[in-house]
């Protein structure tokens, strides 16, 4: 990472333009804090596209590294999670591009549209209350796996992530009102096991925390210099 050059960030939240002044400054705990705050989102993000819990990894580990050695080149002009978000979007293509050359965000195969997706039984009686609960989140990772790409990378940026569809368009370089046509057509996919039967479990799916959130955050900081 360079020191030298600190970029015009006023635009930031107070505690985001902090965070990167400390990180250009190689200050271990800002760039520590600055992946915790993302790593989940941004392997989201990443397994969204490759559909591997490996490669999505290895993809958040890319991108922090070109992120933070490059960190003179962030301008301010979106949030630091949306500039990190981009990176990241842009690693995961371009490995999905060198593994099926011809593959493009926006092309959408044969009947896209009747996607299938895999019913699971109610799980309101079972005592067994967190492993149902994991049952479900397997089930709902799944189902999100089974959409055409162009609709699932939505589907996760708005729904799973929260993303409004200003930041969403942004990120996958989309029109907002394509954006708002994509996450219509993938809510009618996911209807009856999303919003009927699962409700806020699914934001839930794709954890990323505890010992592998730490394993990924300290490979970045070795790959970085840190001690």
């Amino acid at each position: 990472m360079h020191q030298a050059h600190i970029p015009d960030i006023a635009r930031l939240d107070t505690g985001d333009a902090e965070l990167v002044r400390r990180a250009l400054a190689r200050d271990e705990a800002a760039v520590r804090a600055i992946m915790q705050a993302n790593n989940r989102k941004l392997y989201r993000l990443a397994r969204g596209i490759l559909r591997n819990d490996g490669e999505a990894e290895d993809v958040v580990q890319e991108a922090y590294v070109r992120a933070f050695t490059h960190l003179e080149n962030f301008r301010g002009d979106s949030s630091l999670s949306t500039w990190l978000s981009r990176i990241t979007m842009n690693e995961a293509l371009g490995r999905l591009r060198r593994q099926r050359p011809t593959v493009e965000l926006d092309s959408l195969p044969q009947g896209a549209l009747e996607a299938q997706i895999i019913q699971f039984p109610l799980a309101t009686d079972d005592p067994e209350k967190s492993m149902a609960q994991r049952e479900i989140q397997h089930v709902v990772e799944h189902a999100i796996d089974e959409l055409p790409e162009a609709f699932r990378l939505v589907f996760i940026t708005r729904v799973i992530e929260g993303m409004n569809v200003e930041e969403t368009a942004e990120i996958l370089g989309l029109k907002p009102e394509t954006v708002k046509t994509r996450l219509h057509r993938a809510r009618t996919m996911l209807r009856d096991i999303v919003e009927n039967k699962i409700g806020p479990v699914v934001m839930e799916a794709f954890p990323f925390a505890g010992r592998r959130c730490e394993r990924l955050t300290e490979a970045v900081l070795k790959r970085l210099g840190f001690d």
